[in-house]
């Protein structure tokens, strides 16, 4: 299949792009910036841009991880985020539908659902950690970001429904490698590590979780994914993980203290929500390879931790 792959050159990309080749698939690339897989140099906002991009190499369907995130707030005024996460969905919808497409994937992410209630937590007053799903709601975005990236997935709700066209909105969790850019302790990756029991995944598992979704969401009509390690929580846990998460861990991990203490790192002391990633292995027959129990396997083998982290990365069209 002739696919088009939007952010060909960002950190979802560069991994995504030749998995898809791998299976057969001719990726077509388009990006801002250049990359080992982009194949067009533009953005998503560009409409002729786009139109010509179908036209000269004869696209099948789209998978559509461009756009501006969480980060580029601070770089990028808002109507930025409504061209290219707004309009260039609607750019890239509408000319699916011409062309006949029968799928589309949309990479949406997870932050939308992040409320400052949530984001407030245990500090906020919350009794019990929040337990998000696809039926969690309503959704109250609260930045440029999670606005334009619901909006977007409005749009291709829409679509669907005047169309037919089958879509997968996946929100995904965290899984870039640099720093995290609001919380300083833990860093690095003891961080990383922790939120592999409630909002992370690698960026291999969020490309194979695509390639799931290309693959199966033919015939299913609109469905939204969450994507993230599989937790090993349950919702009858959420009260004491919000007011002592390692008594919670220590049942389900008895290792756990003693491996974080040999590594010099600290488990947290509350977790405030869980990400619920049920229905992509239900529906999808998805299920990520690394979890909570892959990173306690690695400190106790003292083998490389299965994620990447990187301080120093940086968005390729941020680069000069």
């Amino acid at each position: 299949m002739k696919l088009l792959l939007t952010g060909s050159s960002g950190w979802l990309g560069r991994f995504l792009a030749p998995k898809l080749s791998a299976i057969g698939h001719e990726v077509v690339g388009l990006d801002v910036a250049t990359g080992a897989h982009t194949t067009v140099i533009g953005s998503v906002a560009d409409r002729p841009l786009v139109d010509q991009t179908f036209g000269d190499y004869g696209i099948e369907a789209v998978v559509h991880a461009g756009a501006l995130h969480k980060p580029d707030i601070v770089r990028y005024p808002n109507n930025a985020f409504v061209d290219v996460n707004v309009t260039g969905t609607l750019n890239l919808l509408e000319a699916a539908v011409q062309a006949g497409h029968d799928r589309f994937i949309f990479t949406s992410t997870t932050s939308l659902m992040i409320s400052e209630a949530v984001r407030a937590g245990r500090a906020g007053g919350a009794e019990q950690a929040f337990w998000l799903d696809e039926e969690y709601g309503p959704l109250k975005p609260r930045n440029i970001y999670g606005v334009t990236k619901m909006s977007a997935e409005h749009l291709c709700r829409l679509y669907h429904k005047l169309h037919g066209i089958s879509v997968a909105v996946l929100r995904t969790g965290r899984f870039f490698p640099e720093e995290d850019d609001t919380l300083a302790v833990p860093s690095g990756p003891n961080l990383k590590a922790n939120e592999f029991l409630n909002r992370r995944l690698t960026v291999e598992d969020a490309a194979e979780a695509h390639i799931a979704a290309l693959e199966g969401i033919t015939g299913l009509g609109f469905e939204t994914f969450i994507l993230s390690a599989t937790t090993p929580f349950t919702r009858q846990d959420c009260a004491q993980l919000i007011a002592d998460a390692p008594s919670v861990i220590a049942r389900y991990f008895p290792q756990a203290a003693a491996l974080y203490e040999r590594k010099g790192w600290v488990l947290p002391d509350h977790i405030d929500r869980i990400y619920d990633a049920g229905k992509a292995e239900r529906l999808l027959g998805f299920r990520p390879k690394t979890d909570f129990a892959s990173i306690l396997k690695a400190l106790e083998d003292n083998s490389p931790l299965p994620f990447h982290h990187d301080p120093s990365y940086s968005s390729p069209k941020e680069m000069p």
